[in-house]
């Protein structure tokens, strides 16, 4: 019958003056079997056991975690160590029973392996002080050195610190001639409690040690906390709104906010002032000269003396066709988004936003026509449309690929669906509703001698000379009035676009085919909850939650879609060439001289207080035309986010956060202008009322009524 067999394990430690253990590793070991009593040898110092008294019945040497194992026999153990010249027996005996696993340790003292530490690495601030107590945070440095050449190799691991190993100090160069080497490491506390734990090698193999609470040759220590220092004076602690990330729909916000800016009226200035009045031209595109020439041959006017009104209409088509579509990304767009959306600026990269979103040149086109042209799949792309041909001139004709007639005459084109004109008619419904149109159209009245309806005409003094451009201007402008849109025609169509009409006997009479009546009601829902989600998302004790938003945006980009058909590709277009003409004649010097005008109040563009001054000479609204040009603008930004997102596709409210916390400067200009202009506060809590729908021109002519009864 096979005798029992244990197992013993053997920890070999080396112990310095100081009491640090040192885990060692390529020690030699033996294991003797103990025939009786016998005295008890721990240290080298200690005479062996007589021969006759125990046998050594196994040896072997410590790995590199600094243990041996041995399988024994039932019965009395001893183990002794070997280790660079130095020897020591177990502390007492170990008995093996069948099955069993056994620790005995084997401590060696190592008089020649010492351990200092230093608050600063210099060489002779090292010194044998306390390791029990580290700094948290604060590294302290700890020096190993040895004087035995049997050592090759030192490691020292902790567990609630970091250890780093480091290089000689550089300010005392050590004696290279004496015998004894030396390791520094940088031990800094990431904890209160820190455990370390040494080994030093005989062999080439590097000690591989774990710093656990239980494990054999740990040492403790605690990490006093940092050193307080007193502040005086006020302490203030601050929470954040919570931070997102981005989305690849922040790249079509960043072109509509760059598109708009580039038709705004400052730029249009500036166009205009660069062709006739010699400016410097900064912000004009390089493409505005091939638009102007390709203009000026095609647009004129069958009337005499009308050449000064034929260039500014044609040079106002032109800085459209050289502006409304931007494709490119601006510089400054990402100090923007991380301002407003509250996303890290180094997790944005725009070129990859854009490549990502729009797809890379020339097949750039955004994700919602991307989906328009999916249902279209069987039509073929072409690049030349009909206006783009020059009769007389042969090679502008389209060249029908493989003899293929209807390919070259049939399909969407390319540039509609690459670069869509991004600008919305209701700039020119809220500029009407301004009384804009209207400014005009008393001026040109007056201009062709036709008395107003007041039994004292305001514009009696109106007399404006042959001398400077502006007589010639608005000669041309009367001649041109059978092409330009009729007040009709826009109204028309701002009911087919958003369900919005004008009052007055001009209109009172309009009978649409298809109005969008129900978006009057989703625009101002959509409004409403903006409202609503600024307020949580500004309490920096929770999340908003994006999901009443996310489902607000696709209800109004439903309908929106709806009204883009028939006349939405040119009158939005059209209407915004006439009425930037119009603002441009308005600007200009000479109606200060029969239109009094409130010199000391700053509007952001010259022909504002024009229309301010004509609506107190009429008799009209007292609102300023600038909440009127805010609504426009505004809105503009705001229902272009709305109109080309590709909403019925998305899911994750983290898109409608961006949305709303990129456009909140906008839809908050809004939802201010709004009220002014129709007293309606749309920011008001109507979680248990009705949204208000009611058409904004009804509120002007009752505002317009409460005037006139309280003068």
């Amino acid at each position: 019958m096979r005798e029992k067999e244990g197992t013993a394990i053997v920890h070999v430690l080396g112990t310095t003056t100081q009491g640090f253990p040192i885990t060692l590793v390529g020690a030699h070991v033996e294991i003797h079997k103990a025939a009786g009593e016998a005295d008890e040898p721990s240290t080298s110092k200690a005479k062996r056991p007589s021969a006759h008294r125990e046998d050594c019945v196994a040896t072997g040497t410590t790995g590199s975690d600094g243990t041996c194992r041995f399988a024994l026999s039932e019965g009395e153990y001893r183990a002794r160590a070997r280790f660079a010249g130095e020897q020591a027996w177990s502390a007492a005996r170990f008995h093996i029973c069948g099955d069993d696993t056994i620790d005995a340790t084997v401590r060696i003292g190592l008089e020649w392996f010492t351990v200092t530490t230093s608050t600063a690495h210099c060489r002779n601030d090292y010194n044998e002080t306390d390791l029990c107590h580290l700094h948290y945070k604060r590294p302290t440095y700890i020096r190993l050195a040895w004087t035995s050449d049997e050592v090759e190799r030192v490691a020292l691991v902790a567990s609630g610190a970091t250890v780093k190993r480091l290089g000689p100090p550089a300010d005392v160069i050590a004696d290279a001639s004496g015998a004894e080497q030396e390791a520094f490491f940088a031990v800094t506390p990431t904890g209160s409690e820190v455990l370390l734990r040494a080994g030093a090698s005989s062999t080439n193999a590097a000690p591989r040690l774990t710093a656990e609470q239980d494990a054999v040759g740990i040492f403790g220590a605690s990490a006093a906390p940092p050193d307080l220092t007193e502040v005086e004076g006020d302490l203030s602690v601050s929470l954040k709104r919570s931070a997102s990330f981005p989305t690849g729909d922040l790249a079509l916000w960043a072109l509509i906010r760059r598109a708009h800016n580039a038709i705004s009226f400052d730029r249009y200035m500036d166009f205009m002032n660069w062709i006739f009045c010699g400016g410097s031209g900064v912000h004009v595109p390089d493409r505005a000269a091939d638009r102007l020439s390709f203009v000026d041959g095609r647009r004129f006017l069958p009337f005499t003396d009308t050449d000064a009104y034929r260039n500014i209409k044609a040079a106002t088509e032109a800085f459209l066709m050289a502006n409304c579509c931007v494709i490119d990304h601006g510089r400054r767009e990402i100090s923007y988004i991380a301002d407003h959306v509250a996303i890290n600026p180094n997790q944005i990269n725009l070129q990859n936003l854009f490549d990502r979103y729009l797809g890379r040149p020339p097949d750039q086109v955004l994700p919602y026509l991307a989906v328009i042209r999916a249902k279209l799949a069987d039509e073929r792309l072409k690049d030349t449309g009909i206006g783009d041909v020059v009769l007389g001139d042969p090679t502008t004709w389209p060249h029908s690929p493989d003899s293929d007639p209807v390919s070259a005459c049939y399909g969407i084109l390319r540039e509609k669906l690459r670069c869509p004109c991004l600008l919305e008619l209701i700039w020119s419904y809220w500029n009407e509703e301004g009384m804009l149109v209207q400014t005009m159209n008393v001026i040109t009245r007056r201009f062709q001698n036709m008395r107003g309806p007041l039994a004292n005409d305001p514009l009696a003094n109106l007399e404006i000379d042959p001398l400077r451009p502006l007589n010639n201007l608005i000669w041309g402008w009367v001649q041109d009035e059978q092409h330009r849109l009729s007040v009709v025609r826009r109204n028309y169509e701002y009911d087919h676009h958003y369900g919005l009409r004008l009052a007055g006997k001009a209109v009172d009479n309009a009978r649409t085919a298809d109005s969008r009546s129900k978006f009057l009601e989703a625009f101002h829902t959509l409004l409403s909850t903006l409202a609503a989600f600024y307020k949580r998302d500004d309490d920096t004790t929770m999340v908003a939650d994006g999901f009443p938003v996310l489902n607000a945006l696709k209800e109004a980009h439903l309908i929106l879609s709806q009204g883009a058909h028939n006349q939405f590709g040119d009158l939005p277009t059209t209407a915004r060439i006439e009425m930037l003409m119009l603002q441009w004649i308005l600007a200009r010097p000479e109606f200060r001289e029969f239109i009094p005008t409130r010199i000391m109040v700053a509007y952001p563009e010259p022909w504002m207080d024009r229309v301010d001054a004509m609506k107190k000479l009429q008799g009209w609204t007292d609102t300023s035309v600038l909440h009127f040009r805010n609504l426009a603008i505004f809105g503009e930004q705001v229902i272009l986010g709305v109109r080309y997102g590709n909403w019925n596709s998305v899911f994750e409210p983290v898109h409608a956060v961006n949305w709303a916390r990129y456009w909140r400067p906008q839809v908050q200009g809004y939802l201010h202008a709004y009220r002014s202009v129709t007293g309606v506060d749309l920011s008001v809590d109507v979680t248990n009322a009705r949204i208000d729908a009611t058409m904004p021109s009804a509120h002007l002519v009752k505002r317009l009524a409460e005037q006139r009864r309280s003068a």
